[in-house]
């Protein structure tokens, strides 16, 4: 696989709350860390321009903070328009149709 210097990232996530303090305090701890790096799109969406490592700091700080089980984080890295990758961290339970066609 061919490294790319993506400088542009979506993040979309999905946080099992639990109807727990802890899956809660997930959620907000999430949130945060997107907030450091991204603007805020729509409820769980963040967006940005993001330089390779900062990337990576994103990246350590949310495998941090979720519960591979039970809890979904999307990061999609473009390079341009026309060159993107998607990372998955965690489960996606829900299987839907590709975001791109």
């Amino acid at each position: 696989m061919k490294n790319y210097n993506y400088n542009y990232a979506i993040v979309m996530y999905d946080i099992a709350d639990q109807e727990s303090k802890a899956g809660k305090n997930r959620v907000t701890k999430v949130f945060k860390v997107c907030k450091k790096y991204f603007h805020h799109h729509q409820k769980s969406i963040f967006r940005g321009n993001i330089t390779p490592s900062k990337l990576i700091k994103l990246r350590e700080e949310l495998k941090k903070v979720l519960d591979e089980e039970l809890d979904f984080i999307s990061i999609i890295k473009l390079q341009n328009k026309h060159v993107f990758e998607e990372e998955i961290l965690g489960t996606d339970k829900k299987p839907s149709e590709s975001l791109f066609l």
